[in-house]
C-alpha cells in the first residue's frame, strides 16, 4: 500500500475542538467489517450493539501532563514536550518557541523555579536536556505541566483555569493507572462507570494492557511505501492474567474486541502465529497495514483517525479500505466529530448483517 492511498478530505469544521458534555453520549457508527454496511448508534448503547459474550481489551495508560510552558532569559515564549528520558536526569524533548535554541542555554519553567538547560540537538529535531535542579520527572511535570493535547485541537492564547481542568479530566480514560503515556488512547475516552456496569451484568469480560502512546502516533508518514515506515517505538506491558483470559475467550469462541488501536497493536506483539497470547512487556514498533492478516482481534472500538496516519492503515487493514473510506465519508455527511475528543466507531464482522447479537 502507498501513503497515498490513506488520504481523505475531511471539512475542518469537524475537528472536535471540545469533548462532549456527557463521555458516552458520543454518536457511535457501527461498520459490518464484511458487508461495509453502516448503521448510527450513540455510545451509550453499547451493551447492546456488541456480539453476544465479547471479551473487552483496554488500554490502561495514562498520560503524563508532558508539557511545559517556559521562557527564555529574553522574555521570549518557548513551550516543551517531555518524549521520554535519555539517561538518568537526561530528558529528550520536543522545544519550539522564539528565535534559535543554542546548546548550553537555560529555559525558565513559568511559575516555578524550575529551569531547563539545553543540551544537544537530537535527530530527530528534539533536544536533550537537563533538569535544574534535577528532579524525578513525573513529579516536575505533575507539579508544572499541562495536559498534552494534540495539535489539531486549538487552544488559542492564555487557557483559562476551566479550560486546563477540563482538559486534565476528559484528556483522560476513567480506567487509566499506568502513568506514562503522552497522548491518550482515545477510543478509551467514552467510557462511563455506569456504562461499564451496564457491560459487566450483561456478561461482557473486561481486560487491561498497557501501551504508552508515543508522540510518534502524530507523527507523518514520510515514504511513499509503507513497507519502508520505520514506526515509532512504544512501551507495552500485557500481564498474564489478561493473557489468559484472551487464550480462554479464543478457545471457547468468544469475540475479543480491542478498544482502541494501541490495544490492538499490544496484542498482536504478544501473539505468536497461532493466534495463543503470550504474556509481556517491552518495547514495540510493530507496524499494522494491508494486508495484515489480525491473529488475535475479531472486533474494534476506534475513533477516526487522520489522513496519512499509522492509526488509518491499521483499521484499513482491519476493515478494508473501501468499507472504511464509505464509513467515513458518510460520517462526514452525517456530520460526525473526528479525531481525539470526536465520535467512535465499533467494526466487527456481521455488525449490521444479522449475525448473532
Amino acid at each position: 500500500m502507498f501513503t497515498r492511498e490513506l488520504q481523505y478530505d475531511l471539512p475542518s469544521e469537524l475537528i472536535a475542538q471540545q469533548p462532549r458534555s456527557r463521555r458516552d453520549a458520543s454518536r457511535l457508527l457501527v461498520l459490518d467489517q464484511r458487508s461495509g454496511r453502516c448503521r448510527h448508534e450513540t455510545f451509550n448503547r453499547l451493551p447492546d450493539l456488541l456480539p453476544s459474550g465479547a471479551l473487552l481489551v483496554l488500554n490502561d495508560t495514562r498520560v503524563l501532563p508532558a508539557r511545559l510552558k517556559m521562557h527564555r532569559r529574553t522574555g521570549g515564549r518557548v513551550e516543551g514536550l517531555y518524549i521520554g528520558d535519555v539517561s538518568p536526569g537526561v530528558w529528550e524533548m520536543m522545544v519550539t518557541g522564539a528565535g534559535r535554541l543554542r546548546a548550553e542555554e537555560e529555559l525558565f519553567v513559568d511559575g516555578s523555579e524550575q529551569r531547563l538547560r539545553l543540551l544537544d540537538r537530537m535527530e530527530r529535531g528534539t533536544w536533550q536536556v537537563r533538569p535544574e535542579p534535577p528532579g524525578e520527572v513525573v513529579a516536575i511535570l505533575e507539579r508544572d505541566g499541562f495536559m498534552p493535547l494534540p495539535p489539531y485541537i486549538q487552544r488559542r492564547g492564555e487557557i483559562s483555569a476551566d479550560q486546563a481542568a477540563l482538559d486534565a479530566e476528559r484528556y483522560q480514560t476513567i480506567y487509566a493507572c499506568q502513568l506514562g503515556a503522552v497522548a491518550a488512547p482515545t477510543a478509551g475516552l467514552h467510557f462511563t462507570p455506569e456504562l461499564f456496569e451496564r457491560l459487566r451484568t450483561a456478561g461482557f469480560e473486561i481486560v487491561p494492557v498497557t501501551l504508552h502512546v508515543g508522540m510518534g502516533t502524530f507523527a507523518p508518514i514520510r515514504v511513499e511505501n509503507l513497507a519502508d515506515h520505520l514506526m515509532h517505538a512504544e512501551w507495552y506491558d500485557c500481564p498474564a492474567s489478561t493473557a489468559a483470559s484472551i487464550n480462554r475467550a479464543r478457545d471457547e469462541g468468544r469475540p475479543i474486541i480491542g478498544v482502541g488501536t494501541t490495544s490492538v497493536r499490544v496484542l498482536e506483539t504478544c501473539a505468536g502465529e497461532d493466534g495463543t497470547v503470550q504474556a509481556g512487556t517491552g518495547w514495540t514498533r510493530i507496524f499494522i497495514y494491508p494486508p495484515r492478516r489480525f491473529k488475535v482481534v475479531t472486533g474494534m472500538i476506534t475513533n477516526f483517525h487522520l489522513p496519512g496516519s499509522t492509526l488509518l492503515a491499521l483499521l484499513f487493514a482491519f476493515a478494508g479500505r473501501e468499507h472504511v473510506l464509505g464509513a467515513y465519508n458518510e460520517a462526514i455527511r452525517e456530520r460526525y466529530r473526528f479525531y481525539s475528543y470526536g465520535d467512535a466507531m465499533l467494526v466487527y464482522p456481521d455488525a449490521v448483517g444479522g449475525g448473532k447479537r
